[in-house]
């Protein structure tokens, strides 16, 4: 009983983990008014008749702060890049010089700064929700095991080691939008 309680709460901090790793990816689709080729993360191209990551057909710089340059590895792809860019609805509008195509990241207005502030504290919140399940499930768990024979102080124990984990994951995650919220107010 002992091991598989605490299998379940190695399991928790592996869960705890990736669930971080999603916000940094969600976090990163944020654009705080500098070019990032992070913002492309997730775009597909067609090429050859498949969806294909973006950056495995192409090379994508970023010369300056306001400025992404996506070179293709074919330029037959250039159209097919373009295409990508304006159905993802990034609000920018790819610039194709017929070798490279660039996006000019236009600077954030005040209100539009606020409303990404707003987009990166739900992200973070729905992180939290997401710690919040895991732990709830963790602790019925726990309890079950109680009912069956499990010491109740070792539960109680199990159960505050739980809380620790969730508690510090929890921080993280405000540390994490706080940095985030930073990035955007910075003019």
């Amino acid at each position: 009983m002992t091991e598989d309680i605490d299998v379940q709460i190695s399991h928790l901090s592996e869960s705890c983990e990736k669930v971080l790793d999603h916000l940094a990816f969600e976090l990163n689709k944020i654009r705080a008014g500098k070019a990032s080729p992070a913002m492309l993360n997730g775009l597909m191209v067609e090429y050859y008749g498949a969806p294909t990551p973006l950056q495995q057909v192409s090379s994508i710089t970023t010369p300056d702060a306001r400025t992404i340059c996506i070179q293709p590895w074919e330029k037959s792809l250039l159209s097919a890049i373009e295409k990508s860019i304006f159905e993802a609805n990034l609000g920018i509008t790819p610039m194709n010089d017929g070798e490279v195509v660039r996006l000019m990241i236009p600077p954030m207005s005040e209100e539009r700064r606020i409303s990404m502030v707003k987009q990166a504290k739900a992200s973070g919140e729905e992180s939290k929700v997401a710690l919040r399940n895991h732990r709830h499930k963790l602790m019925d768990h726990i309890k079950k095991e109680v009912k069956n024979g499990y010491p109740e102080d070792m539960g109680k124990r199990k159960e505050d080691e739980v809380q620790k984990i969730v508690d510090s994951f929890s921080s993280k995650i405000d540390r994490i939008v706080e940095s985030k919220e930073k990035d955007i107010l910075t003019i």
